[in-house]
C-alpha cells in the first residue's frame, strides 16, 4: 500500500467522522426545536429528521463532489420549506427560525475549495443561501442569519486557499533558490576540476616524460641485455603512465557523472601487474561479479589497488592473496599479504600523502560498508572490506576529495 493511499484513506475517514458529527448535530438541535421541529411530530417529520440525517452524511463526499452536497442540502432546505408553507404538511414550533440544516456551513466551503470554476461555486452557494433564507417569505432575522451561515464556508475556503497559494509560491522560490546554488556550486566544482587537471598535467607530465627519455637513453647505450630490458619496461610504464594520466585528465574535466565504470573483471589484472613487477599474488574470486552494481565495482578496483600499491611500498616481496566473493547482498574483499622479504625502498615507501587507507575508508562509508585494516600475527597486513552488492549508480558516490 502506498503513502498516497494512507493519506487518502486517512482523508476519508476524517470525512465520514466530520459527516457523522453534523448529523447528530443537526438531530440534536432540530429536537431541541431549534430548527423546523414540530410541537407534535408526526410521522412526516420523523421520515423527513431521517433524510436530514442522509442529508448530512454526504458530507463525506464534500472533497470529490461538493456541487453533489451542495445540491443534496439545498434539495433537503427546499423540500422542508415547502412542507411547512405553503403545503402545510408541518408545522414548526417555531416559524422564525432557520430550517436549513447546520451542514450547509461545511457544504458552502467545498466549491470555493475543491473547485477551480469559481463562478459555479458562486452560483451554487448563491442558490443555497436563497433557500435557507427563504426569500419567498421575507424576514429580516432569517435571511440575517441564513446569509451570515453560508457566508462563513466560503470566507474560510477563500483564506486557506490564499494560504496556501502562498506557502506554495515560498516553496517554489526556495526550491529555485536551491537550484540556483546547485548550479553554482557545480559550476565552481568543474572550474576547480579543470584547474587541478591542468596542474597535475604540468607537473607529472615534465616529470614523467623526463624518465622515458632517460630510459630510452639508457635502453639505447646499455651494453648488456638485463639493463636494456629493464629500460625498455621502465620507458613502457612511463608511457603507460601518461596515457592513463591523459585519461584522468580528461575524466576530471567532465562531470563527474561520466565516470566510467572499473570493471570487477580488472581485478585478475590488477593482481597480474603486480606479480608481473616481482610482489607475487593470488587471485581468488567465488560467486558472480555481475552481481556487483557498477558503483561497488569501482570501490572494490580501488580497494585492491591501493592495497597492492601498499604492499609494494612497504612490504617488498611479501606474497599477496586477493580473496573476493560475490553474493546477492554483499561483495566481501580481503587482500592479505605475508611479512615483508627485503627491507621497503626509502624513496618508494615516503610517496603517497600518507591517506590512502582514509580515503578508501570515506568511499566505502559512501556505499554503506565497512573497511578494517590491520596488521596480522605473521608480521603482514590485512584489508577486508564489506559493501552491498547493489547501489543505485544515479546514487551521488564521489571519492573524497
Amino acid at each position: 500500500m502506498t503513502v498516497r493511499m494512507l493519506v487518502r484513506q486517512h482523508w476519508l475517514a476524517m470525512d465520514v467522522l466530520i459527516a457523522v458529527g453534523f448529523a447528530l448535530l443537526d438531530t440534536a438541535t432540530t429536537l431541541s426545536g431549534a430548527s423546523w421541529w414540530p410541537t407534535h411530530p408526526s410521522t412526516l417529520a420523523w421520515i423527513m429528521l431521517a433524510v436530514q440525517a442522509l442529508a448530512d452524511l454526504s458530507l463525506a463526499a464534500r472533497r470529490r463532489a461538493p456541487i453533489v452536497v451542495i445540491a443534496i442540502l439545498t434539495g433537503f432546505t427546499l423540500a422542508i420549506s415547502l412542507l411547512i408553507s405553503p403545503a402545510g404538511a408541518l408545522t414548526p414550533a417555531h416559524a422564525g427560525n432557520v430550517w436549513a440544516p447546520y451542514g450547509t456551513i461545511l457544504a458552502a466551503y467545498g466549491p470555493f475549495y475543491y473547485c477551480k470554476d469559481r463562478r459555479t461555486a458562486f452560483a451554487a452557494v448563491g442558490m443555497m443561501t436563497l433557500v435557507a433564507a427563504r426569500i419567498w417569505d421575507p424576514s429580516v432575522s432569517v435571511i440575517t442569519i441564513a446569509v451570515l451561515r453560508t457566508a462563513v464556508g466560503p470566507l474560510l475556503a477563500l483564506y486557506f486557499s490564499a494560504r496556501h497559494e502562498m506557502l506554495q509560491a515560498l516553496r517554489d522560490r526556495a526550491e529555485r533558490a536551491e537550484h540556483e546554488r546547485y548550479l553554482l556550486a557545480e559550476q565552481a566544482r568543474a572550474e576547480e576540476r579543470a584547474r587541478l587537471a591542468g596542474e597535475m598535467h604540468d607537473v607529472v607530465t615534465h616529470r614523467v616524460s623526463l624518465m622515458v627519455l632517460q630510459a630510452g637513453a639508457l635502453g639505447i647505450t646499455a651494453t648488456d641485455e638485463a639493463t636494456r630490458q629493464a629500460a625498455e619496461e621502465l620507458r613502457a610504464a612511463g608511457v603507460q603512465a601518461l596515457d592513463e594520466l591523459r585519461d584522468l585528465v580528461g575524466i576530471l574535466r567532465t562531470a563527474p557523472e561520466d565516470d566510467q565504470a572499473l570493471p570487477v573483471s580488472g581485478l585478475a589484472e590488477l593482481v597480474g601487474e603486480s606479480t608481473a613487477v616481482g610482489t607475487p599474488a593470488e587471485f581468488v574470486q567465488e560467486g558472480d561479479p555481475a552481481l556487483a552494481s557498477p558503483v561497488v565495482g569501482r570501490t572494490a578496483y580501488r580497494i585492491v589497488r591501493e592495497a597492492l600499491t601498499n604492499v609494494r611500498k612497504h612490504a617488498p616481496g611479501a606474497h599477496v592473496v586477493v580473496r573476493v566473493s560475490y553474493n546477492e547482498s554483499q561483495v566481501r574483499l580481503i587482500i592479505r599479504n605475508t611479512a615483508a622479504a627485503a627491507p621497503p625502498a626509502n624513496g618508494l615507501a615516503a610517496t603517497g600523502s600518507g591517506l590512502g587507507l582514509a580515503g578508501l575508508r570515506q568511499r566505502i562509508e559512501l556505499v554503506h560498508g565497512t573497511l578494517r585494516a590491520s596488521g596480522t600475527p605473521d608480521g603482514g597486513f590485512s584489508v577486508e572490506a564489506t559493501m552491498p552488492s547493489y547501489v543505485p549508480t544515479a546514487e551521488p558516490v564521489v571519492g573524497p576529495a
